[in-house]
């Protein structure tokens, strides 16, 4: 039979202790016997361990590296066993997540109180912010990322896809008229973004081409629930998601504009995550649990017209 598993933890042990007789004490086994099964395995792995010059016990090269990565395996063999032992429920520690404002507020935030009932110690370490942060320099766990992705080492789950549309409150429309082409935009308050990666234009179609048609508001916002806000107290238009914009629309405090010429103007949507090792285990119930749910979120948003 296989016991690797076995000689590993006496392995540990013996670094732990500082002596085999000192391990073998703690094990409830002989010297000889801790002795032997040490040798058993520097003879399988065909390096040696220990260097046994001295009186006192010094790891080799490939020893440390067996004791670390033997650390981590044992540690994870527990972790395991005790998740399958007490339950889900168990799990604990803290989830640092990052997401945008409004996919926070209408998609993440009204998930939570059912995932505490089912990880009652998860903490969940919450920032919403439109900037992209660093995963790396901000100890982010997890982050929900619109748009495209750039090439590096982080895990992606995809959740959905959103479409942009333009849109404005009934009162805005009223006063200042309803555009019904590209060019209308120009005698527009269009409301828009001062992050980094925005840009001051909106894809449109013109003459069967897709093009980028400048726009100009009175209103440079860092997040879309603001923007949100402004179109519907009625300052300007304003290009929003479908899945913030839905319950304005449906509740007539928003209408969408120009949808005949909007461009096939859609953007995916994913859960990044740091790559490498195995996942934590309070990292992998949050994504197990908030990513199917925010899939039905993004999914109930009404469907384009062909």
């Amino acid at each position: 039979m296989d016991n690797r598993t076995g000689e590993m933890q006496v392995f540990v042990r013996v670094v732990d202790a500082g002596s085999f007789s000192e391990a073998a004490r703690l094990l409830r086994m002989t010297p000889s016997t801790i002795s032997k099964l040490i040798a058993r395995l520097e003879t399988r792995l065909g390096v040696r361990l220990f260097e046994r010059s001295t009186r006192r016990l010094s790891l080799t090269t490939e020893g440390r590296i067996y004791y670390e990565r033997g650390q981590l395996l044992l540690n994870e063999f527990d972790e395991v066993e005790r998740e399958l032992s007490q339950g889900a429920s168990s799990t604990g520690g803290t989830v640092r997540v990052n997401a945008s404002v409004a996919f926070g507020v209408l998609g993440l935030e009204p998930i939570l109180p059912e995932f505490w009932q089912a990880f009652p110690n998860v903490v969940v370490d919450l920032s919403l912010s439109d900037e992209i942060v660093d995963l790396y320099l901000d100890r982010t766990d997890v982050a929900f990322r619109i748009g495209p992705l750039p090439n590096s080492t982080m895990m992606a789950r995809k959740i959905g896809t959103a479409r942009r549309k333009i849109v404005a409150a009934p009162e805005y429309l009223s006063r200042h008229g309803t555009p019904t082409s590209v060019d209308d935009l120009t005698q527009h308050n269009c409301l828009g973004f001062n992050f980094r990666r925005s840009a001051p234009v909106w894809p449109m179609k013109e003459s069967g081409r897709i093009v980028d048609r400048a726009v100009h508001g009175a209103l440079l916002a860092n997040n879309g629930e603001t923007v949100r806000r402004m179109a519907v107290a009625g300052v300007g238009i304003a290009r929003l998601g479908d899945y913030h914009a839905r319950a304005d629309i449906q509740e007539g405090r928003l209408v969408e504009v120009l949808s005949d010429v909007v461009a096939e103007d859609e953007e995916d949507i994913h859960a990044l995550f740091l790559a490498g090792g195995r996942l934590p285990q309070r990292v992998r119930v949050f994504l197990d649990f908030v990513c199917p749910r925010l899939q039905r979120f993004l999914g109930s948003a009404p469907a384009r017209a062909a």
